[in-house]
């Protein structure tokens, strides 16, 4: 009976080391994947894939085909923002970024690596899964977002790679459909995506600065920066208009909704620019989605 007795109570004993160990590296796991998923770049990473899901609905696209658009920008996507943290790390570091996970040693370098060869492999696949012309057309998409990670992001032609993959990702969804865009899609995507570029990096200036980085951006100062960026992402919202030609109530909505974004543009502090941007943006692929 004593021996009976006192089993329970070793294996309880064991038990419960095991299963605080098992708990622990769920943490560790649950927190690795955190860690990758924000040097990825989560919030633009997930901004410009449902930008890119709502042109393949304003297409009309199959499902087949928009799941393949989906997976082949978020993939890209995935790649540039890893890679963006890779090329920086050592940058990242001297300014002791704490809050980039690469270079707190969150996740690993290995890790990350891998993660990004991992991106490019299945954003090659799926992109030429989408036709070779479509397929072309996001790969050079992509290979902008490199370029501007590997060096063009120093200069003053650091607004092109943007002009370049947004206005580039219209062309690619709409290909992959087997026609080409109207006009004003690459075009309204293109001042998009330089607005976007310019309130991007608005919260990094101090720390670009302190490591030589000059891009459109710093040239212009935070002074210049949130205007010149609202003159752009209104451009673009007229663009849209002008090519949706909405009937008049919902151009009025739009253009309030605008408005108000342009002003948290132009107002707003942190990372609320570029948020407001990135509304901005999703209004106008809305606009595409309800005028076709």
């Amino acid at each position: 009976m004593g021996r009976f007795g006192t089993e329970p109570r070793v294996g309880a004993d064991k038990g419960r080391p095991m299963t605080a160990d098992v708990a622990r590296g769920r943490a560790r796991s649950s927190s690795r994947a955190g860690a990758l998923l924000a040097t990825a770049h989560a919030g633009p990473t997930a901004a410009v894939t449902l930008l890119a899901g709502l042109l393949a609905l304003a297409q009309e696209l199959s499902p087949g085909d928009v799941a393949l658009v989906v997976g082949a920008v978020l993939a890209g996507q995935l790649s540039i923002g890893w890679s963006n943290d890779l090329v920086d790390l050592g940058r990242d570091r001297r300014t002791g970024r704490d809050d980039k996970p690469l270079a707190t040693g969150a996740v690993s370098v290995t890790t990350v690596r891998v993660a990004c060869a991992v991106a490019v492999a299945a954003c090659v696949v799926l992109s030429l899964a989408c036709g070779l012309a479509a397929g072309l057309v996001h790969l050079g998409c992509v290979a902008a977002g490199w370029a501007y990670n590997l060096g063009l992001k120093g200069t003053a032609w650091s607004w092109l790679p943007y002009a370049v993959a947004f206005g580039g990702l219209t062309v690619f969804v709409s290909l992959t459909g087997g026609e080409a865009p109207p006009w004003w899609w690459p075009v309204g995507a293109a001042l998009l995506g330089v607005g976007a570029h310019l309130l991007n990096v608005l919260p990094d200036l101090d720390d670009d600065a302190a490591t030589g980085v000059r891009g459109l951006p710093h040239r212009l100062g935070a002074r210049w920066i949130a205007p010149v960026a609202a003159l752009v992402l209104g451009a673009a919202s007229a663009v849209a208009l002008a090519g949706a030609a909405p009937p008049p109530a919902l151009a009025v909505g739009v253009g309030a909704v605008v408005l108000a974004l342009v002003v948290l543009v132009v107002r707003g502090r942190g990372r609320t620019p570029f948020l407001a941007a990135v509304g901005i943006a999703l209004v106008d692929a809305a606009l595409l989605v309800a005028a076709r």
